[in-house]
């Protein structure tokens, strides 16, 4: 059973190649496994495979690999609820989402929700994506909005929020 005084759910938030889910991975790794890894990404390219085979390769045993690209409610009550989890990462389930012409607001409230029922901890990774520049189209617009309005219903949830740049974490919550 995860140590008592670990956080029940930690959002991870940096930019790309921050080193936010190496560090996601040290501190869950840092409790008794084994370990959930839930990812959000498709292999739609060999760009992507590439990304997701490097993401494999650098964890140690122990972990227990749920791809779910849509679907991230129920597998984090119903699939991982009971062992210490790593969703890596929430702007990607975002952009499925979009893609897939799914309710955001409503998806992110059943995500909320089910992280409040778990028995295990639950760290989430999520890029921060509002301090660049004003995207020049309606859809990255949309997204950068809608990662943003999640980020802080995620955050305004979690018992810890860490903000990762250079690979260095600075605590913002917890």
């Amino acid at each position: 059973m995860p140590e008592l005084n670990f956080p029940q759910l930690t959002l991870v938030l940096g930019g790309a190649r921050s080193g936010k889910s190496a560090y996601a991975e040290r501190l869950l790794t840092g409790i008794p496994g084994p370990w959930a890894y839930v990812a959000t990404a498709e292999a739609l390219d060999g760009e992507m495979r590439d990304r997701i085979a490097h993401h494999k390769s650098r964890r140690r045993s122990g972990w227990i690999d749920h791809e779910t690209p849509l679907e991230l409610a129920d597998t984090l009550a119903n699939r991982t609820a009971e062992v210490p989890t790593l969703v890596d990462c929430l702007t990607l389930w975002l952009s499925n989402l979009l893609h897939a012409g799914r309710a955001i607001p409503e998806a992110t409230d059943a995500l909320i929700a089910s992280a409040a029922r778990r028995v295990a901890p639950c760290i989430m990774v999520s890029n921060e994506v509002g301090l660049g520049i004003v995207p020049d189209n309606a859809l990255a617009r949309a997204f950068r909005d809608e990662a943003g309005r999640l980020n802080q219903k995620i955050a305004a949830a979690a018992d810890r929020v860490v903000f990762v740049a250079a690979g260095l974490p600075l605590t913002l919550k917890g």
